[in-house]
């Protein structure tokens, strides 16, 4: 998925891609995309998590400093996106309003998802492209049933294209601790042979704090674009599961797995053997150190288990 985030934007009007990620997966991004041909531009290593409004000013502080003129682009590596043709000439074309507006990408809604937030446009920018009005944590069905009925709403895909000069602008407005923190921890930032590691002592200053609260929610110069790509959000092992290729019960397998009795299941191994009888709709996990079991429907929950993992301090 790393690969072909990168490709949907290799072509004319976009630069070589600046990837950043957690500094366990430096090495990884390099072998990856030099599988298909592609150099970055920079590998940025966060020494832990701080969530998507880091990212964000990490990005346009490079790009202020190392590529002047351009905007950012800024896309998550776990999306699919089946029509990149359209993708791309979407974003070309929001780049007629960016000096003035942060543009994120509203999906198309297929159905009443209760998994995604909601995005409500507003008045035209331009012939395609719209003022925020809101926007809506995940809803219940009931409420999203009445959006799709409404109109006017889309998906929050998380993807956004933005001038680093108005998004430092805006963070410093509405969320400085953040700004503060990223752009110390990528002045102290150290160079190995994969690429910057952001300084841990100024990151760790850094607010976690998605981009969307702390500057989309607030800022008046937030815009939506519609996007209609045949795009999926791969956030969650569920979603791995429906939009991969089952076998003839309906289980999607990879590595060493065996099963008997078994269907509509995800048995997924990058490490031990794994088998499972006389059970349905579950999701097993086995890396080398760790195994994750539990029903399908429960597959957000997976971040709640990470967080009473994490070691208190």
């Amino acid at each position: 998925m790393l690969q072909e985030t990168a490709l949907r934007v290799r072509s004319a009007g976009f630069l070589d891609p600046l990837v950043i990620c957690n500094a366990r997966h430096g090495a990884l991004v390099h072998a990856q995309l030099g599988e298909v041909g592609i150099r970055p531009a920079e590998v940025i290593m966060e020494p832990f998590g701080r969530n998507t409004s880091a990212v964000a000013v990490v990005a346009a502080e490079w790009a202020a400093q190392h590529a002047p003129g351009a905007a950012v682009l800024l896309m998550p590596a776990d999306h699919v996106i089946r029509d990149g043709a359209t993708f791309r000439n979407a974003v070309l074309a929001a780049m007629a309003v960016v000096e003035e507006n942060i543009v994120t990408f509203g999906i198309t809604p297929t159905g009443p998802e209760t998994g995604y937030g909601y995005i409500q446009a507003g008045d035209f920018i331009s012939a395609n492209i719209q003022r925020i009005s809101r926007f809506v944590e995940k809803p219940e069905r009931s409420v999203a049933e009445s959006y799709l009925a409404e109109g006017g709403y889309s998906w929050n895909a998380g993807l956004f294209l933005y001038t680093p000069a108005l998004l430092l602008q805006e963070a410093r407005r509405y969320c400085p601790d953040v700004v503060d923190g990223s752009l110390a921890a990528l002045a102290a930032a150290a160079r190995d042979a994969s690429g910057l590691i952001l300084d841990s002592e100024a990151f760790a200053r850094c607010p976690s704090v998605p981009i969307d609260v702390a500057v989309m929610e607030k800022t008046s110069h937030a815009a939506v674009a519609p996007l209609d790509v045949g795009w999926v959000d791969i956030g969650s092992w569920s979603e791995l599961w429906r939009h991969s290729e089952p076998d003839d019960l309906g289980n999607v397998r990879r590595g060493d797995t065996t099963q008997m009795d078994a269907t509509g299941s995800l048995l997924w191994s990058d490490g031990p053997s794994i088998s499972v009888i006389g059970l349905d709709d579950i999701i097993v996990i086995a890396t080398a150190d760790h195994v994750l079991v539990l029903p399908k429907d429960r597959a957000q929950d997976v971040k709640k288990i990470v967080e009473l993992r994490k070691p208190t301090v």
